[in-house]
């Protein structure tokens, strides 16, 4: 027994010494695989300036129809929000997330009966609230309500458009530091500096704080809502643009 151990014992030193050669393995070292998980997950970091969808166009998931009072009925139709014609104020109230301050939003709107605003938009001002009216007082008021106390159809920011029915039209609104902007397609129908003017709305869509759209005895449609932060340069740029004014 001693023998056939004692004539087996150099193969053994040498599996031995093959053994301690070989290079050491740590278990902490995470595998190739989760190293390329690890790239996959940082290149599908989202753009914290990208645009967001506030509106899925299926359902009315994320808003409200508040009760104004003689509202008519808000429903989904054929990717719209439905802003059905009321003795009064019918709009949709968003109760998701949003900036308070330099954004944009967009969205399109459509009259699609009746002669007042059927896609005013109530946005945060900072701590504030504002709206921009659209194609009220008889139906081509554009203006923001409310400036220094005055509304959109007595104020700095007074101005008129055509405004045809059935007609689809884009509404953009930016508001930084120092500017409030609006567009109605590429017309620009706002460009105010905030310094020095108090921004507030008309107690008739004090429930489309704070983010909402709303109609005034017509029917209207809405789609496309979106918003995206303003990124750092175009916060300087506005800036540098309201300091010439």
């Amino acid at each position: 027994m001693t023998f056939r151990l004692m004539n087996r014992l150099p193969g053994i030193l040498s599996l031995l010494a093959l053994l301690v050669s070989l290079p050491s393995i740590s278990v902490a070292d995470p595998p190739k695989a989760a190293v390329g998980g690890e790239k996959a997950a940082a290149k599908e970091t989202k753009d914290p300036y990208a645009w967001k969808s506030l509106f899925d166009g299926k359902t009315l998931t994320g808003w409200k129809a508040p009760k104004f009072g003689g509202e008519g009925e808000v429903s989904v139709e054929d990717g719209q929000i439905i802003l059905g014609m009321g003795d009064g104020v019918t709009g949709a109230t968003y109760t998701g997330e949003l900036p308070k301050n330099n954004y944009e939003l967009v969205l399109e709107g459509k009259r699609l009966d009746g002669n007042d605003f059927f896609c005013t938009t109530t946005f945060p001002v900072g701590d504030a609230h504002c709206s921009f009216v659209v194609g009220g007082w008889g139906g081509t008021v554009v203006g923001l309500s409310n400036v220094d106390f005055y509304d959109a159809s007595d104020n700095v920011t007074t101005n008129f458009h055509d405004l045809k029915s059935n007609t689809w039209y884009r509404i953009r609104i930016r508001v930084s530091d120092s500017k409030i902007e609006a567009w109605i397609g590429d017309d620009q129908m706002v460009d105010l500096p905030t310094e020095g003017h108090k921004f507030s709305i008309r107690w008739e869509v004090d429930l489309s704080k704070p983010l909402g759209v709303a109609s005034w005895c017509t029917k209207g449609a809405v789609r496309d809502v979106r918003v995206r932060k303003l990124k750092p340069e175009e916060i300087k740029e506005i800036a540098e643009a309201a300091a010439k004014q």
